[in-house]
């Protein structure tokens, strides 16, 4: 009977998709909460140490957060590039890939590691209570040692990702979590003798886990089979500064994309930061918890991407687009989801970081906009990894810049800032509320372009493809 049952009523195409790159992506979703997880652990155990030691921590995390998304935006090139590979069955290709990937990480984790450096030197200059400036400093000299070992290991996730494999994404992520509260609560607190660092004990887990978790990604590269037939650690190779340059040709475009995004965001934290503790805390909490809840849709997203590369791998657009639309509907249903989510709990989100009365006030009421901008966020990201899996990347970098620095920044500043000459700020600064309606609207432009752009791209290579 069952037999019957299931030939009667097979699933239908767009069921089985939608199982496929659920498997291909919740590991790689618990990964990606685990680690934004580690933000969070960050910002909520400081927030019970003072208010002072949570706004160097808001502060340094605003800033190295810019960065480090930059530099997995890079990095995303492996992902579209073996991804092909794979979908192309060229395994043989793969593997030198790969450790040409490794060298590019290198590359991009030092240049990311003396940008963070010297954006530590902007704490001098925007008007910053003298202490809390010097401890925000001192956060991102620390974090950022464990940059170069965060950017090779984008490296690897990109190749694991591509080949299908994504329990070690969501193994290693874990663990990394747990280290990281666990030594959060040495450090910050000074517990089992150690000192007490406060702010600066976040760093200090956040830069060594890093490290620990490139070396359990290169371990367990090295002992799992599945890695037999793509495994790069056979030989030895240097730099082929050609291949190098194609992927960083791929992953710029990408960097600026996330750059744009995040940089919007990191922005406004600098913007706020005059305004007080109370705004500048409860603007990070907020953008905190709302990028906990990015991680769903970027994880359908890169599962998206990683379907669309190898659909035209193997020379199949109209899979591709299928593949692509699915992935985006995913996300949308997610974001409607969330969205509700937040707009209901918005206070108990805000009482599970701070006691602070004020705090709490402040931030539940940012999550009112956090909630508004759950569909377009979901929509742009997954339309931007598809048009990614393409092999596309200049067009949603344009887009990105676009509704972020040409809309969302803007609109932030007038209604944020009200500046006098400009006949139409309002009568006062609306502070972290003026640059949330700004990131709303800026949302709201990229999930149009960027849905639209899609819908372009995957029916100009149908019809490429049956010409």
């Amino acid at each position: 009977m069952t037999s019957t049952v299931s030939a009667t009523h097979p699933k239908s195409p767009i069921r089985l998709e939608v199982a496929t790159l659920w498997r291909l992506s919740w590991p790689m979703l618990v990964g990606q909460l685990a680690t934004v997880g580690m933000g969070v652990a960050d910002v909520a155990m400081t927030g019970h140490v003072s208010a002072a030691e949570l706004a160097a921590v808001s502060l340094g995390t605003s800033v190295w957060s810019i960065i480090l998304v930059t530099v997995m935006g890079v990095m995303m090139a492996v992902n579209s590039v073996v991804a092909h590979e794979m979908g192309a069955g060229r395994f043989d290709k793969i593997s030198h890939s790969v450790r040409e990937s490794l060298w590019l990480g290198l590359g991009v984790g030092l240049a990311g590691c003396v940008a963070a450096n010297l954006c530590a030197l902007l704490f001098d200059h925007i008007g910053l209570d003298p202490a809390v400036a010097q401890r925000a400093k001192t956060f991102l000299h620390i974090i950022s040692l464990g940059m170069p070992a965060f950017a090779c290991y984008r490296a690897l996730y990109g190749y694991t990702t591509s080949i299908n494999q994504t329990k070690p994404i969501m193994v290693i992520a874990i663990c990394g979590l747990l280290y990281n509260v666990l030594m959060n609560y040495v450090f910050i607190f000074g517990s089992f003798g150690a000192p007490t660092l406060g702010a600066l004990g976040c760093a200090v887990s956040t830069a060594t886990g890093m490290w620990l978790m490139l070396g359990a990604m290169v371990l367990w590269i090295r002992k799992a089979s599945a890695y037999r037939l793509t495994y790069p650690f056979t030989r030895w190779e240097g730099p082929n500064w050609n291949e190098i340059g194609s992927m960083l040709k791929l992953g710029l475009p990408i960097g600026v994309t996330h750059f744009a995004e995040v940089s919007a965001f990191g922005v406004v934290s600098l913007l706020v930061a005059r305004f007080g503790v109370v705004q500048v805390s409860a603007h990070q909490i907020a953008l905190n918890f709302v990028s906990l809840v990015f991680m769903v849709p970027l994880s359908f997203g890169i599962g998206a991407l990683t379907r669309v590369g190898q659909s035209m791998g193997e020379g199949d657009p109209v899979k591709a687009r299928f593949v692509a639309w699915v992935g985006t509907g995913m996300c949308i249903a997610f974001g409607a989801l969330s969205a509700i989510f937040i707009a209901i709990f918005r206070w108990h989100i805000a009482a599970m970081y701070t006691s602070d009365g004020a705090v709490k006030a402040t931030c539940a009421m940012l999550l009112l906009f956090a909630a508004l901008f759950q569909l377009s966020d979901s929509t742009q990201v997954a339309a931007a990894s598809s048009i990614r899996g393409y092999k596309v990347t200049r067009a949603p970098m344009l887009i990105q810049m676009i509704a972020f620095w040409g809309v969302a920044l803007p609109v932030g500043w007038i209604l944020g800032l009200a500046p006098s000459w400009f006949p139409w700020s309002p009568a006062q600064p609306m502070a972290a509320t003026g640059f949330w309606i700004g990131l709303v609207l800026g949302l709201t432009v990229a999930a149009v372009l960027l849905a639209w752009t899609l819908h372009r791209l995957s029916r100009a290579r149908v019809r490429a493809s049956v010409a």
